[in-house]
């Protein structure tokens, strides 16, 4: 059996194991356990496991796959539910224009990104506190979006799969050698998330996407090309739902708050394929608070298990040898600050906390001429950037996003990903218990101007304008108070060393965006992915190697 063969059972193995999970409604997801030293389903209070990966998201499933092929017993702690079972609907998720409580991470109401349309809070609906699929962490001049529950951020983001442009990618890391990443990593990653592109022609006739036709013709008025970006979404059950013989997802609003169909999501990638092993437990409902080392080095984690209402079912102390930390830019961040902090882990160094951006994210949409219909029926699946990243003043990469109102709304809407050199400072409120992230509206200034000067452009040779009723109450045309894609935090080569080590400790490691200093230029989660996949192949190779069977 070859490695492709073994690692399709591997990954039918696994999906296997999360439906079994779901029908029993289980919070504890296994496939079989066939190491001896393999956690139990069911992870009680005191459980030694040799690995624990902190998050579901892209490092820490990475890292878990990896682990478990290498026959280590490891078991990943999630803080979010599995979405693997259907509601009173019949739908896992609900749907982006009538959401329900599954939509929101414990919220009265939901926090959509598109505040308003014509200044009215259309998009929103009061909803039960429940843990739901998307969660808006709201600081004080910054919000950011993060996806809850087995799978992460995969689970509500647009999917596109974007490598990173290479000289970029040297100037934001110069000590990891692009040659490796570009010739073995990334297409590894690509491979692992099971990338696609879409049909082409296919993409030129149908009316799912002529929104983004329309922002193609435009742009190129404006001298500014596009390209087409390469996705998770299955292109070919998207063409079936247009056709009308499959359910649909992508063609009935479904992303922010899930994907019923259609998008392989991690669970259905390298989570399913990480169970397949059979060394691989995940915990759903199970959140770290703490982290210490004992004196034989090993780490000692307090864990809260809860279940989807809020309450606290348990308070539990797992240990472990070799500990990832793969709960994202904020999770990731928060937990070694408040190690820090609170002295639990009192030889981390300073820079923990550093190298904070918003990737230079910007929304903006424009007013279109009536001869210029965006179509009422549009697919949430982007398929096309606006690259404009070799403009030497303003670099802008823009995806041209869907707004699936299910009517004719004119509007061309992007979310602008730019070149802002500004960087934000996690520091840890002991009042609060939590990160606290020091960012300025001022600081995304220089991603406002790059956008304005795009948009400007394009809005100029169409005799367009801006829209300004999208983005909350006041007259507003770029949202510059929230973000996609948060990254930093635990900086590669600054709070760890080149390969995610942490900085002070044995065996403890960071795997996820907080690596990446603020910006990377392009959607970020096949970097993510990447990086995580050099670094975890080394740490097993120099670190792991057989200690977990000590």
């Amino acid at each position: 059996m070859n490695a492709h063969q073994s690692l399709s059972r591997r990954r039918m193995l696994g999906l296997a194991a999360l439906g079994a999970a779901a029908l029993a409604g289980q919070s504890t997801i296994t496939a079989a356990p066939r190491a001896a030293a393999a956690p139990a389903a069911g992870v009680s209070d005191g459980t030694f496991v040799p690995a624990v990966v902190v998050g579901t998201g892209y490092g820490a499933a990475v890292s878990a796959l990896r682990l478990g092929e290498a026959g280590v017993s490891t078991l990943m702690l999630e803080m979010g539910r599995l979405w693997n079972q259907p509601g009173p609907d019949g739908d896992v998720f609900c749907g982006m224009l009538q959401p329900d409580k599954r939509s929101s991470w414990f919220k009265t109401r939901t926090e959509a990104p598109l505040g308003s349309f014509l200044w009215l809070d259309v998009a929103n609906r009061d909803i039960e506190p429940y843990a739901g699929v998307l969660d808006r962490v709201n600081f004080d001049q910054m919000s950011v979006y993060v996806g809850r529950g087995v799978g992460g951020g995969s689970l509500v983001n647009g999917g596109m799969a974007v490598t990173p442009r290479r000289s970029y990618f040297e100037e934001v890391l110069p000590q990891v050698d692009a040659d490796e990443m570009y010739s073995t990593y990334f297409p590894r990653a690509n491979s692992g998330l099971r990338v696609k592109n879409i049909d082409r022609g296919w993409f030129e006739q149908t009316e799912w996407y002529t929104y983004a036709r329309v922002g193609r013709e435009q742009a190129a008025k404006a001298g500014v090309g596009t390209t087409f970006v390469p996705n998770v979404y299955d292109w070919d059950y998207m063409r079936r739902e247009a056709d009308g013989t499959v359910p649909r997802s992508a063609l009935t609003a479904e992303v922010i708050y899930g994907n019923n169909h259609g998008k392989v999501s991690l669970d259905k990638s390298y989570l399913a394929a990480a169970l397949g092993t059979g060394n691989v437990v995940i915990e759903t409902l199970h959140q770290v608070k703490t982290i210490r080392q004992r004196s034989d080095g090993t780490y000692l984690l307090t864990v809260e298990q809860k279940d989807d209402g809020g309450k606290l079912l348990a308070t539990k102390e797992i240990s472990c040898r070799h500990l990832f930390l793969g709960a994202g830019s904020l999770g990731s961040t928060e937990l070694l600050l408040r190690a820090r902090e609170t002295g639990t882990l009192a030889n981390l160094n300073s820079e923990i906390g550093g190298g904070w951006g918003p990737n230079g994210n910007v929304m903006t949409a424009r007013a279109n001429h009536v001869w210029n219909p965006t179509g009422a029926r549009q697919s949430s699946i982007p398929a096309l950037g606006i690259d404009d990243w070799d403009n030497p003043d303003h670099p802008v990469f823009a995806e041209i996003a869907p707004m699936p109102a299910g009517l004719e709304t004119w509007v061309s809407l992007y979310l602008a990903i730019t070149k802002n050199p500004e960087r934000g400072t996690f520091v840890y409120d002991a009042a609060k218990d939590r990160a606290d992230l020091r960012w300025t509206r001022e600081q995304n200034a220089p991603a406002v101007a790059a956008a304005k000067s795009l948009f400007d452009r394009i809005n100029k040779a169409n005799t367009t304008m801006y829209r300004y009723d999208l983005f909350g109450k006041r007259l507003k045309a770029f949202a510059d108070d929230f973000c996609y894609h948060p990254l930093g935090g635990c900086v590669l080569g600054r709070a760890t060393d080149n390969y995610g080590r942490v900085t002070g400790y044995k065996n403890l490691y960071v795997t996820d965006g907080s690596l990446i200093p603020g910006s990377i230029g392009v959607n970020p989660f096949v970097t993510i992915t990447a990086l995580a996949e050099r670094n975890v192949e080394r740490i097993i190779r120099e670190d792991v190697k057989d200690s977990h069977r000590d």
